[in-house]
């Protein structure tokens, strides 16, 4: 048995999508970190009965946040952190806790289109093949080594908010696969 923490900013489509699969395997999510306190995904980890622990970066530095998160996971085990949506720079304090055992996904195939705005600049690129990437994190923003890739071929006259919808559906079925695969390595490795 396997503990994940995940970070998540915003909705939790992906969080959600992460806590389903989990529900048939023996590995658990722990708890969810969040660094918004509006955001939809508390309200989802409440309906898994999982904890939710706010962590504010207004006022202080990355690293202080990130002193914040190692104090709440320390004490919990977590064999791997799952960024789902995650709006924040991972620092190398929080990298080198958890060297080699934090896992991003990102809607874009790496290492085209890195950054905040992956899908937008995906559709706007005329690349036929847009996609997803999950890879893990080191210090800089989305390079680090990619862990599994998926694809499709756009058709040419989908709107943005079609390409945003078929990326999401890759997501959520992708990564919480991806993330299963993980976890019984590790438990394989134990």
């Amino acid at each position: 048995m396997a503990n994940i923490a995940v970070f998540a900013s915003g909705n939790g489509s992906n969080f959600q999508s992460i806590a389903e699969a989990l529900q048939s395997s023996s590995h658990r999510i722990y708890c969810v970190i969040c660094d918004n306190p509006d955001a939809y995904v508390i309200t989802r980890a409440r309906s898994f009965a999982i904890p939710c622990h706010f962590v504010t970066y207004r006022n202080r530095s990355r690293d202080q946040a990130e002193e914040t998160i190692l104090s709440l996971l320390k004490p919990c085990s977590i064999d791997l952190i799952v960024l789902a949506g995650f709006m924040r720079i991972i620092t190398p304090l929080l990298l080198a806790a958890y060297r080699n055992r934090i896992v991003n996904i990102h809607p874009s195939l790496l290492p085209k289109h890195p950054g905040t705005h992956g899908i937008r600049e995906s559709y706007h690129s005329g690349d036929k093949e847009l996609g997803i990437t999950v890879h893990y994190i080191d210090q800089e923003v989305d390079t680090g080594p990619v862990i599994a890739q998926e694809s499709f071929i756009r058709e040419g006259h989908e709107s943005i908010e079609e390409i945003e919808d078929r990326i999401h559906q890759i997501e959520h079925t992708v990564y919480p696969r991806v993330i299963l695969h993980i976890l019984d390595k590790m438990d394989n490795v134990k």
